[in-house]
């Protein structure tokens, strides 16, 4: 059990934050820990994407739990929704949503992925579709709406729970544990902190990622 300080180390982003003290990072930016743990994963900031409850997560499971390496990831194009999605309310906004081949890459090179997509049901279930069809990555959702692994094998996703049909599956990577009930813009509470963390270690802690 480790007592006192302890020492993780962190790469700084590639460009400078912005806002009041630089504060809010900039959309397409990374830090990165040593060790490819864990990548926390949010939408571009703007007027209504605001990333403080990913920034949240990220502080939150540094401090908790210190034996894995924590990173963050900001889309560089997290608004919108995706463009294979266009019948969903959003699509007339011209924003696409959609990843680079360095975010997948980046992704990919972690064990477990936090996707954080805000509050419209439909937009959280078809980015996390999207993001997982290009990597093959477990996934923990967090949202503000609430979702079920229903929703997300209804559209092709692989979930630990619900499978959808064989010749219906449209991810590479799998949906292993849901987090509802977090705000966007808000620290999330002490009990949404706890399932999130929660959710991490038991995943880390599997036998798949030990070996």
């Amino acid at each position: 059990m480790p007592i006192g300080r302890v020492t993780q180390v962190v790469d700084c982003r590639e460009a400078m934050g912005m806002g009041k003290g630089g504060g809010i990072a900039q959309r397409g930016t990374i830090s990165e820990c040593r060790y490819p743990d864990v990548i926390v994963v949010g939408m571009s900031p703007g007027r209504r994407h605001v990333t403080k409850p990913v920034c949240d997560i990220t502080s939150g499971l540094r401090q908790q739990g210190v034996e894995y390496s924590i990173s963050t990831l900001v889309l560089n194009a997290g608004s919108g929704v995706p463009p294979d999605a266009p019948k969903i309310g959003g699509s007339v906004l011209g924003a696409y949503f959609g990843l680079t081949q360095k975010e997948i890459v980046q992704i990919e090179k972690h064990k477990v992925a936090i996707l954080h997509h805000g509050n419209v049901r439909s937009h959280v279930v078809h980015k996390v579709r999207f993001i997982l069809s290009a990597c093959d990555v477990k996934a923990i959702v967090v949202s503000q709406s609430p979702v079920d692994y229903e929703d997300f094998a209804k559209e092709g996703v692989k979930t630990s729970v619900v499978m959808p049909p064989e010749d219906k599956i449209r991810t590479k990577g799998t949906v292993m544990s849901i987090v509802s009930g977090v705000t966007r813009g808000q620290t999330p509470t002490r009990e949404k902190m706890a399932e999130v963390i929660s959710s991490v270690s038991k995943l880390l802690k599997k036998k798949e990622f030990l070996e």
